[in-house]
């Protein structure tokens, strides 16, 4: 065999099993997980609003608050599922409340991962593990799973580890429109049609039960909605008349068919823009 043939043979297997992937550089603050060549992305300017602006959810944005800030500190800490009301400030509380905990002097990393990239988190999870002392936040967005959906398997490694448990240094924090993140007829289906009823359920309804903290978000008012407006406003020097911003605000939210942070956030770019202010 000529040395030009093994030459390309010793190719091919390099790209059939790439060698393992350096040590990611924890410089960044903030970082997002891809699962091509297991990679941690940094990412140089988190997309968030100050904690300040986040109207209407004053318990629950003091109740994580003090779980971060005590993880940030070394100490014991509970896993978060924030739930509830579409467009309610849920993912925004997680970031605005790293960036409150940074702010207090702590190191403190956030790293996002996808729904659809759970199956990786065990390997995912033994770079943060190496990366101690650092402290890590993990942190899944729009978490759900459909009726033949088995990706809640590998949620288990992050709530509870397996054999080795979960890392010291890191804290799970999720987002969610559902409070078990099963749809409901999956879980009526589970118990109508398994031998043992409570048994069959028991395993995707316990899922929720592994967060040590359940924050419920619920549909704003109408004071809290233009209270939300009003924040904008002042934090990025919009004046408009009072009259002027209720009326606007008012039929602005009507044609959205309700109201909420988001719808908020939504009208007071229109308002802005029209209004000639960059933001």
């Amino acid at each position: 065999m000529t040395d030009d043939l093994l030459a390309r043979i010793a190719a091919a297997l390099e790209r059939m099993a790439p060698a393992p992937m350096p040590a990611p550089d924890f410089g960044a603050e903030a970082f997002a997980w891809h699962t091509d060549l297991d990679r941690l992305e940094p990412v140089r300017r988190v997309s968030r609003v100050d904690i300040g602006l986040l109207i209407g959810v004053n318990r629950s944005r003091d109740t994580l608050l003090e779980n971060t800030r005590y993880f940030a500190a070394g100490l014991p800490a509970n896993n978060a599922l924030l739930w509830g009301a579409r467009g309610m400030g849920k993912s925004s509380l997680v970031k605005a409340v790293h960036a409150a905990i940074r702010a207090e002097g702590h190191d403190l990393k956030i790293v996002e991962l996808s729904r659809e990239d759970l199956p990786s988190v065990s390997r995912l999870l033994a770079h943060l593990r190496a990366a101690a002392p650092l402290r890590f936040i993990l942190f899944c967005d729009d978490l759900s799973f459909s009726h033949d959906d088995q990706h809640y398997k590998s949620l288990k490694a992050v709530l509870d580890g397996g054999i080795e448990g979960r890392p010291d240094n890191v804290l799970f924090y999720a987002t969610s429109n559902r409070r078990h993140l099963m749809p409901r007829d999956m879980i009526e289906n589970e118990r109508s049609s398994a031998i043992n009823p409570s048994e069959a359920v028991e395993e995707k309804v316990s899922l929720s039960d592994r967060f040590g903290l359940w924050l419920g978000f619920h549909p704003c008012t109408q004071d809290d909605y233009l209270d939300m407006i009003r924040g904008y406003c002042a934090a990025h020097g919009v004046s408009i008349p009072e009259d002027r911003l209720w009326a606007e605000a008012i039929e602005w939210q009507a044609t959205r068919g309700g109201r909420s942070g988001r719808v908020a956030w939504q009208f007071f770019c229109d308002l802005a823009a029209r209004e000639g202010i960059r933001i």
